[in-house]
C-alpha cells in the first residue's frame, strides 16, 4: 500500500496506525524478542558485569518508563550481541523493544499480540528508514541505531499506545528532532548508550504527543533526511509498497553468533576454517599454530572495515570492533567467547598475534557502501615455512550458519539457575496471556 501524499511524515503516521502485520511477521517477531532477551538479560541480571550500566543507574535511577527504557536499551546493546538488520544498517530491536517493554509496564491491559504488532511496525520503520536515508547517512559517521532507531522506537511506541494518526505524526516529528549518535563512539560504552538514548527519545516523543505537546506536524522527516542524507536520500522509500514485503521477514533480522561487530563475523568464520585446516595438516607434528604464523592478511571490499575500525584494541570492548583481534581470537581459541570481549585488557598473546594482521581492501570488489550484501573476508595465513592457507567467507556464508536462540539464552545466563533460563525461554515466546508481564520485572530492574 502506498498513500497518495507528498508529505512522508503524514503518510508514514497513517501506515503506522492502520497496518495489520501478518502472522508470519508476528512469528518472526517472537524470535526477535528471544534474541533481545538473550542479549540484554545477562547484563540486567548481573550475569555479566558491566561498568557502564552501574554508572547509568547512578544517573538515571528512576522507576519511570523513560529511565527504564534508557537502561534497558543500553543493556540490550552492551555486549554487541543483539540482532542486526541490513536495510537499517543497525540494531533495531535494542532500540524498539526497550521502549515497548517500558511502555507496556504502564498498560495493564496490553496483550502479547499488541506488543508483537507494535514491534513489527517498529522494525518496518527502521528498515525503511535505512533505505530512505541512503548509504551516505552511515558513511558520514552517523550511527543508524541511534538516529533512525529513535524514529523506529517512536513509531512502535505510538502503535502500542494506541495513538491517533495526528499524535503519531507529531511523535515522529518530535523523535526526529532528538535523533543523534556518532560512529566515532564505537568501541566504548557510549555505543550502547546510543541505543538507550534512542529508546528514551522515541518514547519521550510519544509521551509528549499524547500529553498535547505540539511540534511541527508536517515535512519533518523530509527535513531530517535532507540534513542527514547528503543528497542520496529517497524519502518515498519510507512508505512505497508498504505491506508487500515486511522488513522483519525480508531481509529480516540477523541474529549474531559472536558478541562482536557484525562486520567482523565472516572474518572470524574464515579464521576458524583456517585453524581447522592447520590442525588437520599439522596436528601430528610438534608445531604450534601461533609460532607457525609469520603474518596474516585479510581482504575485503573497499569500505568493508568502516565499522570494525580499531586496529590496536586495548580492551575487550574495543576488540569487538577490531578485525585483527577477532581473527587472532578465532585462531588462538577456536571460538569467540563472550569473556574475550569484556571491559578487561586484551589478552597479550592474542594481541601479539593480532599485530601480525594486515588489512587489504580489494580494488576489484564493489565498495561496501554501494553493495553491503557483497561483503566478504578473505583471510590468508603466511606460515614460516613458506606455506599459505587461505579461506574466503562471504556474508551469505556466515548468515547460513543456524542460530539456536534458545541455546544462546542458556549460555548467556549460564551463571543463573537452569530452571530460570527455561522459564524465561517460555515467556519469550509470548504465546500465552501473562508472558509479557512476566518478562517485565526481569528486564526493567
Amino acid at each position: 500500500m502506498t498513500l497518495p501524499s507528498s508529505d512522508i511524515t503524514s503518510a508514514l503516521a497513517e501506515l503506522v496506525v492502520t497496518s495489520t502485520p501478518p502472522d508470519d511477521a508476528l512469528h518472526a517477531a517472537r524470535r526477535g524478542v528471544l534474541d533481545f532477551v538473550a542479549s540484554a538479560l545477562p547484563v540486567t541480571q548481573g550475569a555479566v558485569a558491566d561498568a557502564g550500566l552501574i554508572a547509568l543507574k547512578q544517573v538515571f535511577s528512576g522507576d519511570d518508563s523513560l529511565s527504564r527504557s534508557l537502561r534497558l536499551g543500553y543493556a540490550g546493546h552492551a555486549l554487541d550481541f543483539d540482532d542486526f538488520h541490513p536495510a537499517f544498517r543497525g540494531h533495531p530491536s535494542t532500540v524498539i523493544l526497550p521502549a515497548l517493554f517500558a511502555l507496556a509496564a504502564e498498560i495493564p491491559t496490553v496483550t502479547e499480540m499488541d506488543f508483537l504488532s507494535a514491534y513489527v511496525i517498529g522494525v518496518e520503520v527502521a528498515g525503511r528508514g535505512g533505505l530512505a536515508s541512503g548509504p551516505r547517512h552511515y558513511a558520514q559517521g552517523f550511527h543508524n541505531t541511534a538516529t533512525l532507531g529513535t524514529l523506529a522506537a517512536a513509531a512502535a511506541a505510538s502503535r502500542l499506545a494506541n495513538a491517533s494518526v495526528a499524535q503519531t505524526q507529531n511523535s515522529l516529528g518530535l523523535a526526529a528532532t532528538q535523533a543523534a549518535g556518532l560512529r566515532a563512539q564505537f568501541g566504548s560504552d557510549a555505543k550502547p548508550l546510543h541505543a538507550g538514548l534512542a529508546a528514551r527519545a522515541g518514547l519521550t516523543a510519544v509521551k509528549l504527543a499524547l500529553a498535547g505537546f505540539a511540534g511541527r506536524p508536517r515535512q519533518v522527516l523530509e527535513a531530517f533526511l535532507a540534513t542527514h542524507g547528503e543528497g542520496q536520500q529517497q524519502p518515498e522509500r519510507w512508505t512505497a509498497d508498504w505491506g508487500q514485503q515486511w522488513r522483519i521477514l525480508s531481509p529480516g533480522l540477523e541474529f549474531k553468533r559472536f558478541a562482536t561487530c557484525s562486520g567482523t563475523h565472516s572474518a572470524a568464520d574464515a579464521a576458524l576454517i583456517l585453524r581447522a585446516q592447520w590442525i588437520a595438516r599439522y596436528s601430528d607434528s610438534n608445531r604450534s599454530l601461533i609460532e607457525d604464523i609469520d603474518h596474516i592478511t585479510v581482504r575485503f571490499p573497499p569500505g568493508g572495515d568502516t565499522a570494525p575500525f580499531i586496529r590496536h584494541a586495548a580492551t575487550g570492548v574495543e576488540a569487538r570492533f577490531s578485525l585483527e583481534y577477532v581473527i587472532a581470537t578465532a585462531l588462538v581459541d577456536g571460538s569467540q567467547s563472550l569473556t574475550r570481549f569484556g571491559p578487561e585488557p586484551v589478552d597479550p598473546v592474542i594481541s601479539a598475534l593480532a599485530d601480525r594482521v594486515t588489512r587489504r581492501a580489494d580494488p576489484n570488489a564493489p565498495p561496501d557502501e554501494l553493495n553491503p550484501e557483497a561483503r566478504f573476508h578473505e583471510v590468508t595465513l603466511y606460515l614460516r615455512d613458506g606455506e599459505q592457507l587461505t579461506a574466503r567467507v562471504t556474508r551469505q556464508d556466515t548468515l547460513a550458519y543456524p542460530a539456536d536462540l534458545g541455546e544462546k539464552l542458556r549460555q548467556n545466563l549460564a551463571t543463573l539457575p537452569q530452571r530460570d533460563s527455561e522459564l524465561v525461554l517460555e515467556h519469550c515466546r509470548l504465546q500465552r496471556s501473562g508472558d509479557l508481564h512476566a518478562l517485565l520485572p526481569l528486564l526493567l530492574n
